[in-house]
């Protein structure tokens, strides 16, 4: 068995890296940035197509693993240089395997334990842990579709709580759809906001037309987390 503290150096260094890129790149990834460099990006994407989406997928990757800035300055890049599809689909790529990668490292360093202290725990602590495991699709879909929760927050606590990783990883796809699917469709109307030198509106997920659907998705994803709870007050 590895030393404990051999466990938590993945972890450890993703939280450094995460500290020095956040630094280095707080004034990079923006979408000045990407107003400046968008000819050639587009030049380079027409001529090395494959090339560009493994280089923008394994970007992705890193900011989403190392919770870097630019994750929606990245999802506008996907919109603006691949289109609404298959722009989405490679954010949702990207998203997904980076995610994981900070999951699976919390999971290794710190989860195992955790979860464990989580299941010798007696009262309010063990009942809060039982609903979890008993509703555990609904709440990882619930972290996804609620724009308020942090997408590195929607990483860790999975991984404290013991979550399998392939339901992890399925929720985490699916679960992130309607967002990637909003702003990549912002980033593929830059072009038009280029030309009249206009920056997008990145609030655009919270205004009703985006936000209602988003709500009851979120509200179908708790309706069995209420059934039970239903059930279990009425003696069901």
């Amino acid at each position: 068995m590895s030393h404990p503290i051999t466990r938590k150096l993945p972890m450890i260094a993703i939280l450094i890296v995460a500290a020095i890129g956040t630094y280095l790149l707080r004034d990079k990834l923006t979408f000045e940035a990407l107003a400046q460099n968008r000819e050639a990006l587009l030049a380079f994407r027409d001529s090395n197509y494959v090339a560009t989406v493994v280089v923008f997928i394994a970007a992705y990757i890193a900011i989403v693993a190392f919770s870097l800035p630019g994750a929606t300055i990245a999802t506008l890049t996907g919109g603006f240089l691949f289109g609404v599809f298959p722009g989405a689909l490679f954010n949702m790529i990207g998203a997904t395997i980076g995610a994981t990668a900070i999951f699976l490292a919390a999971r290794w360093g710190f989860g195992e334990g955790f979860s464990q202290k989580l299941d010798n725990a007696d009262g309010a602590v063990k009942k809060i842990k039982e609903g979890i495991n008993e509703n555990q699709w609904s709440m990882l879909f619930l972290m996804r579709l609620i724009p308020v929760v942090p997408f590195f927050l929607a990483n860790l606590i999975p991984s404290f709580l013991g979550v399998p990783l392939h339901r992890f990883v399925i929720s985490t796809f699916f679960g992130i759809i309607p967002g990637s699917v909003v702003y990549t469709s912002v980033g593929a109307g830059l072009g038009e906001i280029f030309a009249r030198g206009e920056t997008p509106n990145l609030g655009i997920i919270f205004e009703p037309a985006i936000l209602f659907p988003i709500i009851g998705l979120s509200a179908l994803a708790a309706l069995p987390i209420a059934i039970k709870a239903l059930r279990g007050k009425k003696g069901l």
